[in-house]
């Protein structure tokens, strides 16, 4: 195989979109011309038909590379990223994005001019980055033990001394009071169906003389189905993702059969007890300063039987897709997600969520990838940002391809990654937060465009290859890639909604589509209000049951009953 350095030159200099022109050769008029050749007697349509050959040859050679990176792809997605060793200087590249530790960058700089490229220079006033494990005293980790305080559900049993008090004198030698110390505290962990039942016998008594019969009452309060049973339901379906005929089979196993028509209807009730809150949230959200957007495929089963009918009579449908949109709100200190599922995509269920927002707010920081779906048509109202994560993501496919070119990429990004860390260890502000991005990350960024750009205008790389298809992806995008260096607040990378969607995946692999878009919908009410407790550390199903028992009082004050201030108007114990 030819040398990199001269195909790469060939290539910059002959666009490899199309194969050359088509060369037709027998075996009889190949070894003829082989003849000709070792005689030095070539024609001049000799020398046309071995420009071809060689062009040919190139092109394949182009065609070979990008298969293979189409193929590594392929395996990433079917088996998962694996363990790569990392190369010589650098950073793995298998490190996690949003918290990798700082590298040399001086023997990144070495290594790239030992393979003979012009390697992304460092800027010699930055300071090297400590990792954010460096901050502070390492935890001994390995213990596999949880103290007392990591389990706030567990039932309290006191349990007194049998045969001694405080007060009392001491058993053992006889001269001193015993006086309280606090409780020592032991755990024990048991095990139950995530649905229990309780079975009351009434006892009944008949007269012998008239034949009345007299039934002992059930005990006051009792229904057949607690709040806190169908809260569990809900949980088990739209935070652990269990389908609901999976949870009927384990319930028939354990002794306690609930058909799984009947888990719908407990989960649609727990959903009416909660939508006055759902669109609270969404009012708040509305006001976020920071939003992230993305999108998931959802299959939702009257939508298909409709795309089915448009096909049959030929019948135009604006849109043929299905969506579950996440929306990621920071509002001050509080963190909200929002879910939608149907045929529109985040763009559009992002400007419905702006259309309630209030118009003496500021614009809005929306983070995203770069996918047009993400888009408004007044996009210009917002500050958008879109992932540096996503363009980081453009090279790690490129490694094995592309070794030099990537890695010089990689661990400017990385460094980038790790200064965003150590901002986040400190619990930096917003302002200063800006200042050290500007201080340590910005020359690294701007060395790293400088050398995007001459890598073009050098042609030293195809503009038609992934790898010239990466740089422009980078440099299309440096403004709204790089918004955290001018705007304070602006996030580096969409983590935080491609995590909460994690939810919505979760229940798509396990139970594969929605009925209709109504089951969609409280599908998004009930994981809304759930993704919203795990954000502000509060207890779901405690949240979901005092949701059902105070429903009047949720439906005249909604606001008075958000996952993060429900508590303070609960009736005292």
């Amino acid at each position: 195989m030819m040398p990199s350095s001269i195909l790469d030159g060939f290539l910059a200099a002959t666009p490899m979109k199309a194969p050359p022109d088509e060369v037709k050769l027998s075996r009889e008029e190949g070894e003829a011309l082989i003849e000709r050749l070792r005689a030095n007697a070539l024609t001049s349509e000799d020398r046309g038909l071995l420009v071809k050959l060689i062009q040919l040859y190139f092109w394949f050679t182009f065609a070979l590379r990008e298969t293979k990176i189409s193929l590594s792809r392929l395996k990433r997605a079917l088996f998962g990223e694996g363990r790569r060793p990392p190369p010589a200087g650098g950073l793995s590249s298998g490190a996690a994005v949003d918290g990798a530790a700082a590298v040399d960058g001086a023997a990144a700089v070495d290594g790239a001019a030992a393979e003979g490229t012009t390697p992304v220079p460092s800027p010699p006033d930055a300071p090297s980055t400590p990792a954010p494990a460096e901050e502070g005293t390492k935890r001994r980790r390995g213990h596999g033990r949880r103290g007392a305080d990591a389990y706030p559900g567990a039932e309290r049993v006191v349990c007194r001394h049998e045969t001694l008090a405080a007060g009392q004198r001491c058993p053992a030698c006889g001269r001193g009071t015993l006086y309280p110390l606090p409780a020592g505290v032991e755990i024990r962990i048991d095990g139950h169906a995530l649905l229990s039942a309780v079975r009351y016998e009434l006892e009944k008594l008949r007269c012998s003389a008239c034949g009345a019969v007299f039934t002992a009452p059930a005990p006051a309060g009792a229904e057949k189905y607690s709040p806190r049973a169908k809260a569990v339901i809900a949980l088990g379906r739209y935070y652990l993702g269990l389908p609901f005929y999976r949870l009927e089979q384990y319930q028939a196993l354990v002794g306690v059969p609930v058909a799984d028509a009947t888990q719908w209807d407990l989960a649609e009730r727990v959903a009416d007890c909660a939508y006055p809150v759902f669109e609270q949230l969404e009012a708040l959200a509305a006001q976020g300063e920071v939003i992230f957007q993305d999108d998931t495929h959802v299959r939702i089963l009257a939508l298909l039987a409709e795309n089915r009918r448009a096909d049959a009579t030929s019948e135009p449908l604006a849109r043929r897709g299905m969506y579950t949109t996440g929306l990621v709100a920071r509002v001050g200190e509080r963190v909200i997600c929002l879910y939608d599922s149907g045929r529109a995509h985040a763009g559009d269920n992002l400007s419905a969520l702006l259309a309630r927002r209030a118009a003496d707010r500021d614009p809005p920081i929306v983070m995203s990838d770069a996918l047009a779906a993400n888009q408004r048509d007044d996009d210009d109202t917002l500050i958008r940002c879109h992932c540096l994560a996503h363009g980081r993501r453009q090279f790690t496919d490129l490694e094995e391809v592309f070794p030099v070119e990537s890695h010089q990429v990689i661990t400017v990004l990385d460094h980038v990654f790790a200064h965003e860390a150590v901002t986040r260890t400190r619990a930096m502000p917003p302002a200063e937060r800006l200042a050290y991005h500007q201080t340590h990350s910005g020359p690294l960024l701007a060395a790293l465009r400088e050398w995007l750009e001459q890598q073009f205008q050098d042609r030293a790389v195809e503009p038609n290859s992934s790898l010239g298809r990466a740089f422009a992806y980078l440099l299309k995008r440096w403004e709204t890639l790089t918004q955290f260096l001018r705007i304070p607040g602006a996030p580096l990378d969409s983590n935080t909604v491609e995590r909460a969607l994690k939810l919505f995946i979760r229940q798509r692999r396990n139970s594969l589509f929605h009925a209709n878009a109504h089951g969609a919908h409280v599908a998004g009410i009930l994981t809304r209000l759930i993704a919203t407790c795990v954000q502000a550390g509060v207890n779901a199903l405690d949240y979901l049951v005092a949701l059902q028992l105070h429903r009047h009082a949720v439906f005249r004050q909604p606001a008075a009953w958000l996952p993060w201030n429900y508590q303070a108007n609960l009736a005292p114990a």
